[in-house]
């Protein structure tokens, strides 16, 4: 997968600079013409049933009132004092006296926070850092926070902020979640600050403290508190806010566990994006120059929302796996724990541009140098592609890595341009070819294809070699990593072997009346394997204790059920998960002709 840092245009939701993204926000309330039948869904919800969502502050603040002392814990982002003055004027109204704690006035020092941060964040103008070992409580001056007590004297103690649960109040707990994407659009604008910062960095810098620092110690704060919350809200909207009971999310999640499962996408353009999401994906704003991502399962930054009398909600999938992680993973639990292991997005370069000549890190280096459990094992589905579109994978026969290193850094210090295809191997794509991207694999999606990326979780280390001589969106060079690219490079992979190592050669394992069982071997790296059931009315399969991820990649529309009497349709290139404690499921074809799903699932 490709990354970049991204610049867009504002939002016109906004008078003020809030959120800068070309994407409006998810509504408070649900359009249903945002589900209509047979056609992708931006805004995937799990119905919940009446009266389990409740919408805003005035809501709140009367169920505040009643318990008279509350701990607002939640996640680094949010408009904390956006949250505090809406449940103020609330309490006004009432008459009610509020003793406020807020735990940004308990952060250690700004610089002795930067000192403290600076190990994890590599070097200056490096693109990664290191996951830090650092916990939340790091962050604070404990005992000063928890010196704090409840004042009898008013009506009302309330204690908000990030780390709010550290005060030690004997008081029930409000966390308020954040959409990884809404973040980075506030992050954009500048509206929002790294967790114990007081200046508003550049995107690139900021999102690096975010991925190796804040989220890290934020998301194990979440886990460890997850069982002393008591309602969970959403944070995404700046004057409104949806709240539900803890006890309700844990039986959704228990639901979906069981069933099938499917995050919110989210989509960006970027200097390869391409046409193929803005021309075939409904409801997403079209005045854009165009999409390069669509980020259908990339868990760390995706939702889940959960849906009641039209009201949504999301909170960050680490609540699912926090708490269901065995009925997700089955038989992979113990190996993967509270790490969901597959992804699924889209690369767009249908009319677009060429993604950069590109590899990852062995699994060693991505341990040693980022701190990450397992690495970015990749392959490209092609769901669609134009005439004579091109895979760049494996390396020519006579590759010479001298001068391939030189082309690259002359190239880099110059400004010139390099025939590439003179070093590395072009492939001409068809729709539901499968390229193989092991760890360590040279390779770039070429212009023309809409690409299925299906690979291991982690998402943002990939190493840049050529780029084509282009600016970023932002008029900015991107980041060309030669350094980490040559620690990592396997050249054994070239010639002969890429086409008999790194392009899948489908099977047909099982077959009958009507349907076939297709293998699209993936490589002996791979932690995952690849199937395409193909079926012209229905397809029954049982989990066999694994997770399944699936597309549909061919036909309008399906319709899962699983063993539990879930039932669920699934329009062309939605992408959903099959946990492995549902057991068995069943796709039935509502489309004419053959329907086709790709499956990934563990090994």
């Amino acid at each position: 997968m490709e990354t970049d840092i991204k610049s867009y245009g504002q939002d016109k939701v906004f008078d003020l600079p809030l959120r800068k993204s070309s994407q409006s926000l998810m509504p408070v309330k649900l359009d249903y013409s945002f589900a209509a039948q047979g056609q992708y869904n931006i805004y995937p919800a799990q119905a919940l049933g009446n009266n389990q969502i409740f919408n805003g502050y005035g809501s709140l603040a009367q169920w505040i009132i009643q318990q008279k002392t509350v701990v607002i814990d939640g996640f680094v982002g949010v408009f904390w004092d956006k949250v505090q003055s809406k449940l103020q004027e609330y309490f006004v109204n009432e008459n009610m006296a509020v003793n406020w704690v807020n735990t940004k006035d308990f952060l250690k020092p700004v610089s002795a926070i930067e000192k403290m941060v600076q190990p994890f964040l590599g070097i200056d103008g490096s693109v990664w850092g290191t996951k830090t070992t650092l916990n939340l409580k790091d962050f604070y001056e404990i005992e000063n926070l928890s010196g704090q007590l409840p004042d009898n004297r008013f009506n009302l103690n309330i204690v908000i902020g990030p780390a709010a649960i550290l005060s030690d109040w004997n008081a029930p707990v409000i966390y308020i979640d954040l959409p990884k994407n809404e973040l980075q659009f506030r992050m954009r604008a500048g509206s929002i600050t790294n967790l114990g910062s007081n200046e508003v960095f550049e995107p690139a810098y900021s999102y690096k403290r975010f991925y190796f620092v804040d989220w890290v110690v934020l998301n194990q704060h979440k886990k460890a508190i997850l069982d002393q919350i008591t309602v969970i809200a959403d944070g995404q909207w700046p004057n409104d806010i949806n709240w539900m009971f803890k006890t309700t999310l844990a039986e959704g999640l228990d639901k979906i566990s069981r069933s099938v499962i499917r995050v919110r996408p989210w989509f960006e353009p970027g200097v390869w994006g391409g046409q193929w999401i803005k021309q075939h994906i409904g409801n997403l704003n079209k005045d854009v120059v165009n999409y390069a991502w669509s980020f259908e399962l990339i868990v760390p930054e995706n939702g889940l929302v959960f849906e009641s009398d039209g009201f949504l909600l999301e909170v960050s999938f680490d609540f699912l796996m926090f708490h269901n992680q065995e009925q997700v993973l089955g038989k992979h639990a113990q190996k993967f724990g509270d790490e969901f292991p597959i992804r699924f997005d889209f690369l767009d370069t249908w009319q677009g541009g060429n993604l950069s000549i590109q590899c990852h890190p062995k699994l060693k280096y991505i341990k040693e140098v980022f701190g990450e459990n397992i690495t970015q094992d990749e392959t490209y589905y092609i769901l669609d592609c134009q005439e004579n579109a091109k895979v760049y994978l494996g390396f020519q026969e006579n590759i010479d890595p001298a001068a391939y290193r030189n082309a690259l850094e002359e190239s880099q210090a110059e400004g010139k341009a390099i025939v590439i295809e003179a070093y590395v191997q072009a492939h001409i794509a068809h729709k539901h070819d499968l390229f193989l991207i092991p760890n360590s694999t040279v390779h770039s999606a070429g212009a023309g294809n809409l690409v299925l990326e299906i690979s291991a979780t982690p998402y943002i280390f990939t190493f840049k070699m050529y780029d084509w001589v282009r600016l970023g969106l932002d008029g900015k060079p991107r980041p060309i990593n030669i350094d980490h690219a040559f620690n990592n490079l396997n050249f054994k992979r070239k010639g002969e072997r890429v086409q008999q190592e790194l392009i899948s050669k489908p099977a047909i394992i099982n077959e009958g009346e009507g349907w076939q069982l297709i293998h699209l071997p993936t490589h002996p790296e791979h932690f995952y394997d690849v199937h395409r059931m193909e079926f012209d009315q229905k397809f029954a399969a049982e989990t066999n204790q694994s997770c399944q991820v699936m597309m549909l990649v061919e036909g309008q529309a399906v319709l899962l059920e699983t063993a539990d009497g879930t039932k669920q349709e699934f329009a062309y290139a939605e992408t959903f998960v099959v946990p492995a404690a549902a057991k068995s499921y069943v796709l039935t074809n509502l489309g004419k002709g053959r329907a086709k799903v790709v499956k990934a699932f563990l090994k």
